[in-house]
């Protein structure tokens, strides 16, 4: 952009004027201004201004010096605001929007309200009650506890210099940093600033006994509870909304949110060959979401049902609700007695080959639209990226300790679903989200008053904002969040054996892990990054080997499948990969790229199972025989080639991140494909030795789209299977599209 000149200043205001004192309402959108663009003296001239529009630039910051006494309005949306407190010379505003900015949090929503005591109007929606809450309710017991540390620890010197005052100051900001606490621990950012003005004012009241630093006396209408509602990405049209949930287990909160389309599958999609018809979509971030609302609220969301006993139509109570067309089911049951080649050693044996279980029935069970956008029945547009079965600690479970509680993201929102019911017990959202990933892990809480600790499940979600959002689902709260990196998250792991420790990945080709740590009664928690490991693409699945969950990491990427040493102990922090392992049909195709990994999942304590994208099959290798290859003298050595067992036949698609599963206790992987359809393969009785497959090994059976039925509109067509997750005892089988309906598969009886 070039320079901000009188001319264009008066060129954009309205209406038209010949002079800057004059002017009252100015557009300066879309002009890719930087901060460094806008000129403190020419803008300054501008005493009459009341609107500003600065909206679709390039801003980080505002200006420092810049003041206009009668700005009441400033439209800040889809910029790249980083510093909310450089408009604290605008005192004068009423009305603010910072829409889509990427990197403003919750606390800096609370600081402005602190830095502008006239703000009433926040993206459009009316603050005045939440804002004189925090300028006053929530200030004021911020200002006692920082007294009450002033009185006990602290005092003026005798000897009143300005270097000792200096001191004092010092070390008095730096202890109400720490040791005031309040509020959750998504807050503390503001609660620290904002105790750090209170306590310089405090210092000040004292040596300027004449001067007032105190805020003034708090409005009659005050109230102690209040809402915040946080900016989101939305139609401009639309009113500022809430993160909610659903905590009663009916069928989904409406409410009247206006949103934009859900990118696509292409925006997770960055080199892949034949995909070009989709557009890629920016990433952006949005707010800390502080705790889910408790406010039960009934609504519509299983639009798509099946009944356990044959397909017949079911009484729902929602008049979205449709009966499941009569499912049919493809078997590959004439393929189960093939023979299958072998050779001394290794053995991969399907039904017809002396397995030691059974191969299991499933049946469609439940068919959901619960990620909708406005809670739509017409959404078919949303894609649903990941799904994980609860641990079962906070539920009850059978005698096996089976969970039958599944977690979905996709849109903006996480989902908590009973596959037994088909009711969405809670639902989190977070407007202008996209979420790519969630991970369930189990922490230690402790109890009031310090009394011993107790285990709690947690689940984490991240996705194109790059924030890790914690939440607890049985307490009903959205308790933190932390920023992992500043582009999208594309995937999260937790460590099976310290449930404590995160993996993330994410666009910016990093790897990072993390320690979250516990939480106390008041779920304060600390994040501490432990570790960084480089990739050159990225991540897309990770895998901890279960034998060896605290030494290695195996990462499934867009350019290929790496092994990094995560051993504490080891130096540096910072690490490289160990080594890339690669894959035959790497040589297959000149003139196809088959180095993303989009499918990871290990079966056994050693064997991998994995999917290039566009292989039409899915390797299974051996992990222990793999690593074995790699020469202990020769540490520059990274390529190593997988040991591969066996190569199970799927589907010849073309489309990218349709990821694989497996249920290592009853031996099965199951991977979806771009019909709606499961391919199900029953692999049992791996025996260790070298195994060369010849042909393909067929599935054991798979499992066609169960058609569902819109009412007057037909059977809704098979979408792209981007995710499956199974219980443990693969009771229950549930599959995520790429065209927002999950499809929840139950066992049945004579499996």
């Amino acid at each position: 952009m070039g320079k901000i000149t009188e001319k264009l200043l008066l060129e954009k205001c309205t209406p038209k004027n010949t002079k800057l004192e004059q002017v009252k309402t100015l557009n300066l959108s879309k002009l890719g201004l930087k901060s460094s663009d806008l000129p403190v003296p020419l803008l300054s001239r501008l005493r009459c201004l009341e609107q500003l529009d600065l909206s679709g630039n390039r801003l980080k910051e505002m200006p420092s010096g810049l003041f206009l006494p009668s700005l009441c309005s400033l439209d800040l949306t889809n910029n790249e605001m980083e510093d909310v407190t450089t408009l604290d010379t605008l005192t004068t505003l009423e009305d603010l929007r910072m829409e889509d900015n990427l990197y403003i949090t919750v606390s800096d929503n609370y600081k402005l309200m602190i830095l502008l005591p006239k703000l009433r109007f926040y993206n459009g929606k009316d603050i005045s009650t939440t804002a004189n809450h925090i300028r006053y309710v929530n200030s004021e017991n911020l200002r006692k506890r920082v007294l009450a540390l002033w009185e006990t620890s602290f005092s003026l010197p005798d000897c009143r210099t300005a270097e000792k005052l200096a001191i004092v100051e010092r070390d008095f900001v730096n202890a109400v940093r720490h040791k005031v606490k309040y509020g959750p621990s998504s807050m503390t950012d503001y609660t620290k600033w904002r105790v750090e003005m209170i306590a310089k004012e405090h210092l000040r009241s004292l040596t300027e006994p004449n001067k007032e630093y105190r805020d003034t006396e708090e409005p009659a209408d005050t109230k102690e509870n209040f809402r915040f509602p946080f900016p989101a990405k939305r139609k401009r049209s639309a009113s500022a909304v809430e993160c909610d949930v659903t905590l009663n287990p009916q069928k989904i909160a409406r409410a009247s949110v206006q949103a934009e389309d859900s990118p696509h599958r292409s925006s997770r999609l960055q080199s892949i060959p034949h995909k070009a018809e989709r557009p890629i979509s920016t990433t952006a971030r949005t707010h800390k979401a502080a705790q889910i609302p408790a406010t039960p609220t009934r609504g519509k969301s299983k639009l798509l049902v099946t009944p356990r006993n044959g397909l017949r139509e079911k009484q729902h109570q929602s008049k979205e609700d449709m009966p499941l067309a009569k499912r049919t089911r493809k078997s590959a049951r004439q393929q189960r007695s093939t023979e299958v080649k072998e050779t001394p050693g290794k053995v991969i044996c399907t039904k017809s080959q002396h397995s030691l279980q059974e191969p299991v029935s499933l049946q469609p069970l439940h068919v959901l639209q619960c990620h909708s956008k406005r809670d739509s029945p017409d959404d078919f547009s949303t894609q649903l990226w990941a799904c994980s079965f609860q641990p079962p600690l906070d539920y009850n479970g059978d005698v096996k300790g089976a969970t039958r509680i599944v977690a979905t993201c996709g849109g903006e929102s996480v989902c908590l679903i009973d596959c037994e019911t088909g009711l969405v017990m809670k639902k989190y959202k977070v407007p202008g989200e996209e979420f790519f990933s969630l991970a369930w892990s189990t922490v230690l809480m402790s109890r009031k008053g310090n009394v011993g600790m107790r285990p709690c499940s947690i689940l984490a979600a991240g996705g194109k904002r790059g924030l890790v959002k914690l939440l607890h689902p049985r307490a009903n709260m959205a308790y933190g969040e932390f920023r992992a990196s500043r582009k999208a998250l594309s995937i999260l792991c937790f460590s099976p054996r310290q449930g404590n420790l995160l993996f993330t990945g994410s666009y910016d080709k990093n790897i990072l892990m993390w320690d979250i740590g516990g939480v106390d009664s008041y779920y304060n928690f600390k994040v501490t990054q432990l570790l960084v490991l480089e990739t050159t693409s990225t991540p897309l699945h990770f895998c901890l080997p279960p034998a060896t969950p605290d030494t290695h990491l195996i990462a499934a990427c867009e350019g290929g499948l790496h092994s990094y040493n995560i051993q504490l102990n080891k130096d540096p922090k910072k690490r490289s990969e160990e080594m890339e392992i690669t894959f035959p049909v790497y040589k297959k195709d000149k003139d196809h790229d088959y180095h993303t990994i989009d499918g990871l999942g290990f079966l056994t304590n050693d064997v991998v199972a994995s999917k290039s994208h566009m292989q039409g099959s899915i390797y299974l290798w051996s992990w222990k025989d793999t690593r074995a290859q790699r020469p202990n003298n020769n540490k520059k050595k990274k390529e190593i080639c997988a040991v591969i067992l066996a190569e199970l036949q799927w589907s010849s698609t073309d489309i990218p991140y349709l990821s694989l599963n497996t249920c290592p206790s009853k031996g099965y992987v199951v991977c979806g494909d771009e019909r709606g359809r499961l391919w199900m393969y029953h692999v049992t009785d791996l025996l260790k030795a070298n195994f060369r497959s010849g042909k393909a090994i067929p599935a054991t059976e798979i499992l066609a789209w169960p058609l569902p039925v819109r009412k007057g509109q037909g059977p809704v067509e098979g979408p792209a299977i981007n995710s499956v997750a199974m219980d443990p005892e693969l009771r229950y089988l549930v599959a995520l599209s790429d065209k927002n309906m999950a499809v929840v598969w139950i066992r049945t009886e004579s499996s």
